[in-house]
Parts: structure tokens; sequence; C-alpha cells
């Protein structure tokens, strides 16, 4: 995993805006219904290719594909694997509850989109075994071909895979006997994914929101502790998914979910952190941008990062229109390596994506690619007074 050596590196969270044409066969092949596959594959290939040189226009160094080819962050994983069927009901955020009139708002915004609904997701009807290993690998070979075709010219990539965690928390389990034998049973058909990108040479990110946002969705109305063994659980699981790998090839995400809503009820991060940090991971991608949690860098100056791990702040929210100043961006990568102790330490980030599924996007794309402009011109200015 390429480090900050002499300037601040900037990366993203993962989730790119796609192409129209694109979301509408992610949405009509979510529904159930059968696309020409051909087809289909050839708008992903010209959608990475675009996706590839925005990001480069704006100054990214350690980029991906957008997740262009995915339907969403973890959904996908219905065409990879097999046992999934029907239809999940999972439980809605308990501060969009408590707030009747953002859910109202968000209600209205869902069902005008043509869009990949992550609250109505498949189960698990059967045995969770993995499938998809020709798929990964396609998906790996194109993302190859197009930044040779680019020029190779990110300092390196990466591809993202979901947490075991994520899936058993929103593709409900009609299945396995216990919660913990259906994180088993998708850990070990994830481990298949994770090898596969490492394979192909690409840094693996691991999206785990569900190490923080299922606090307050599917654990809402119970004790922390019952939330922390959880979370202790679906560490072990991704740890034994990573047996042998090194840690420095391996990134974890983990945010409160990327919506725009109150996010009062979000758990304080060093009440999780101490299970987080056990994860096999050289680098955390952490929300550290938004209104609810930008004051918790602090919490990394008492030296609670591992030893050598990096840390990825969000310094860019993707939850608003807003594009966030340089100097302001400069100033939160300043904040976080002064929390650190070593710029080397820091690679600039993004709080989160910006489409995490196919059509439900809060920022407009022209104004995401602005953002990550301002992101680099910030990592520009931090880079000038960190390193000289």
């Amino acid at each position: 995993m390429k480090a900050s050596q002499d300037r601040i590196l900037t990366t993203h969270a993962g989730s790119l805006p796609r192409p129209a044409g694109l979301t509408t066969l992610h949405a009509r092949r979510f529904g159930g219904e059968r696309v020409d596959e051909m087809a289909f594959e050839a708008v992903i290939e010209s959608a990475v290719g675009q996706v590839i040189a925005k990001q480069v226009e704006a100054g990214i160094d350690i980029g991906n594909n957008g997740e262009a080819p995915r339907e969403s962050f973890f959904t996908y994983v219905q065409h990879r694997m097999s046992g999934f069927g029907g239809r999940s009901f999972r439980p809605i955020m308990a501060d969009m509850t408590r707030y009747e009139g953002y859910l109202a708002f968000l209600t209205r915004m869902s069902m005008a989109a043509d869009n990949v609904s992550l609250m109505s997701a498949p189960q698990a009807v059967g045995p969770v075994t993995y499938t998809g290993t020709n798929a990964i690998r396609l998906e790996c070979a194109q993302l190859t071909r197009a930044l040779a075709s680019a020029g190779n010219p990110f300092a390196e990539a990466f591809v993202s895979s979901p947490s075991p965690g994520i899936i058993a928390a929103a593709m409900q389990n009609a299945h396995y006997d216990s919660l913990p034998a259906y994180v088993d049973a998708i850990a070990a058909a994830l481990s298949h994914e994770y090898r596969a990108i490492l394979d192909a040479g690409f840094i693996l990110q691991i999206d785990a929101p569900d190490l923080a946002m299922e606090r307050h969705t599917l654990f809402a109305d119970k004790p922390l502790a019952e939330f922390l063994a959880f979370v202790r659980m679906v560490v072990a699981a991704i740890n034994r998914a990573l047996d042998a790998v090194p840690k420095e090839r391996v990134r974890l995400h983990v945010c409160w979910g990327n919506y725009g809503g109150p996010h009062d009820l979000d758990v304080p991060l060093e009440e999780i952190w101490s299970e987080v940090e056990k994860t096999k991971a050289g680098a955390f991608v952490l929300s550290m941008a938004n209104p609810r949690h930008a004051h918790e860098l602090r919490f990394f100056s008492h030296g609670a990062m591992p030893p050598g791990a990096i840390l990825i702040p969000g310094v860019i929210d993707t939850t608003t229109n807003y594009v966030e100043h340089p100097e302001t961006v400069a100033m939160r990568i300043e904040e976080a390596a002064l929390a650190i102790g070593d710029p080397r330490r820091i690679i600039a980030g993004t709080d989160c994506g910006f489409e995490t599924s196919a059509g439900f996007a809060t920022v407009v794309p022209d104004i995401c690619w602005a953002k990550l402009k301002a992101l680099s011109d910030g990592a520009r200015i931090a880079s000038r007074r960190l390193f000289g």
C-alpha cells in the first residue's frame, strides 16, 4: 500500500457517479429483469473508462472503477453467490424514524428515482456459496485494461468488497439457524472474492458500514454490549477470510451510513474502536468530514491508531452539494497529520462513496467531480505545509 512519502496522496471511498443508461440497466437487473449481458458489459466497459478519466482529471492518486460494474456496494453479491432470493425488510435507521419529516422527504426522493433500493435487498433462502469467481476476475481484468489504456495514471488502484456483516444485516437470514452461522458462511464465500482482488494486483478495500451503522439499525433497541459482540464476531470473520494476507494490502472502510440524515443516534467512534482496530487492515477509511463526526479526529491524538497503520480520514462530505474550499480540505488534512503525529501516515479521502447504490445519490455528478478536485487541491496545499 502506497503511503504519503513526500506529499499527501488522495483517494476516495469507492462508489462514483454512473452514467444514466448504466443506472437503468442495474435497476432493471436488480428488479429481476433479464438484460442482454453482452450489451450490459459493453456499457460497463465504457463507464469504467469514463470514471477513470474523471478521477485523473480531478487529481486522484489512488483510484478504482467507481464500482460501475455493480448495482450497489453489497447487493451485487446476489449475482455472485448462491442462496439469495425473495426480499428483505431491513429496519429503518433509528434516527430517521425519530424525525418524521426527514423520513417522508427521503421516501419521496426514493420513489421519484429509478434506483436500486438497499432497504429491499434479497434475503438468504439457501446455502450461501461463492459462484462468481469468473465475474470478479472479469471485473479486475476490465479495470486492468482500462488503466493500461489510460496510461496507468494512478499511484495504485483498489477494488472494494463488502464486509460479511453488512450482507448479514441487510440481506436477511431465512436459512441459517443463527446469525453467527450466517456470517461465517458469507465470510467463507467472500474470501474467494477477497483473494481474487488481491491476486489481480489491487489493494482490497473492505466496506464495513455495519461496524458502526448497525448500532442504530439492526441493534437500535438493544444494549451496546450486544452490538459490540456483533462487531467482534464480524471482525473475527473478516480476519479468517483474510488468513495469511498481509495487512498492508487491505484497507477497511467504516461509516455510519451515507445519507444526509440527523445522525444523532450514531455510536461514538471511541465506543467501537477497540473492536474495529483488530481488523487485519493496514489502513482505515473513516468518515470525518461530516458535522456529526468531524470532532472524532481528536480521538487519535492519544495513540489510538495501530502502530504503522494509515489513517484515510474523510475530508470531503459525500452527502452535501457544498464544494469544500481547498483551504478547508487542507486544514482537515493538517489536523489529521497532527493527531496521528506523522503526515506520511495520512491519505486524504472522502467520508463514503458518492453513489453507493445505482441511482441513489444526494450529490449530483458534476459537483462530485468538483468536490474531488477540491480534495486534490487541498492536498497540494497541505503537502506544502507538511512536507515543505
